[in-house]
């Protein structure tokens, strides 16, 4: 069973953190998926997991008041 890629099709690299803004991977990462195998890409998922989360606590909050607070 093919493991399905986390590209959620937000092709955007952030130049602050180095990761896609859509899928949070890495170019290596990106570039890597087609030819890896399923330990590698699983690697990489959860790689994407501790990046999502790590950016919900420093940025979801934050982000989410901002908003609220300029409407």
């Amino acid at each position: 069973m093919s493991i399905k890629s986390p590209c959620t099709s937000v092709c955007r690299m952030s130049a602050v953190s180095g990761y896609c803004e859509g899928c949070f991977r890495t170019i290596p990462e990106i570039t890597e998926w087609s030819r890896a195998g399923d330990a590698q890409k699983r690697a990489i998922l959860a790689e994407v997991a501790s990046r999502r989360a790590a950016a919900g606590r420093v940025d979801g909050g934050l982000n989410s008041e901002c908003q609220e607070a300029g409407r």
